[in-house]
């Protein structure tokens, strides 16, 4: 998994996919507001498979300490030159952080690029280590939703597309068909077990986007200043709705490890 990850990225940058596209945009909004719900102080933060410190950068602007793990050396490099962070090359599975070190951990991208749940579980049970009593979990999936959403909005589902769009709303085995890697999309019901099996508690599961992100893109980038303010307010009222929730194109799980 992971030297087919670097290919990928290679080139690539997480800053790249939240600005190329409206969704995107919104994404990186909505993000910003969830996790800066739950880190109202000042906290020491590891952020695993942060790339090139798109959400890191903020963090520290935010007055946050933070530690950035990425296993494309590329993206390390790109973040630890922005400053105000420390960075290394590593992997979800086997962080080098000594137990109980952390306030928070972010995981925006691995419970994705992780398509086995074993390795999933080994990735959260890494980032339950390196939690302090009372910390707390702020962890990416992608809806089993977004291939639909996408392909059927932009006119691409076709005949010959349904059999893989199904199979990905069905499994969650995502085959990339829609143009990105082999990835494991998640429905908000299994992105709570999963993080709830880990052992972690006050688990709450959020939908970033919310249903209006395919009509943003439809409408293009020079129409996102004046759609964005209605589609953040559908994302809030419909953040938690359980017959809407899959519709965003990421889900955000937050929880907590045990206080004492």
């Amino acid at each position: 998994m992971t030297s087919d990850l670097v290919q990928h990225y290679s080139g690539v940058t997480e800053n790249d996919r939240l600005s190329r596209s409206p969704h995107g945009r919104l994404e990186f909004l909505r993000t910003q507001e969830l996790i800066r719900r739950v880190l109202t102080t000042p906290a020491r933060v590891l952020d695993v498979g942060g790339g090139t410190g798109v959400h890191a950068e903020w963090l520290v602007g935010d007055g946050h300490v933070v530690h950035l793990v990425d296993p494309v050396p590329e993206h390390v490099e790109v973040a630890a030159a922005l400053g105000g962070m420390t960075a290394e090359v590593g992997d979800a599975r086997r962080l080098t952080a000594r137990d109980d070190t952390f306030d928070a951990v972010l995981m925006l991208g691995p419970l994705y690029h992780l398509t086995e749940s074993s390795e999933r579980a080994t990735a959260l049970s890494e980032a339950m280590r390196v939690l302090r009593p009372g910390g707390v979990l702020i962890a990416a999936a992608i809806s089993r939703y977004l291939s639909v959403l996408e392909t059927g909005t932009s006119g691409r589902l076709d005949e010959a597309l349904v059999p893989a769009v199904r199979e990905v709303i069905t499994t969650g085995d995502y085959d990339g068909h829609a143009g990105f890697v082999r990835t494991h999309w998640h429905t908000a019901d299994e992105l709570h077990a999963e993080v709830a099996a880990a052992g972690l508690s006050q688990v709450e599961i959020y939908g970033i986007e919310g249903p209006t992100w395919p009509t943003l893109d439809h409408a293009g980038q020079h129409n996102f200043q004046s759609l964005v303010t209605a589609a953040l307010h559908s994302a809030r009222l419909l953040e938690q709705d359980p017959l809407m929730i899959n519709t965003s194109a990421h889900l955000l799980a937050i929880a907590r490890t045990s206080a004492e």
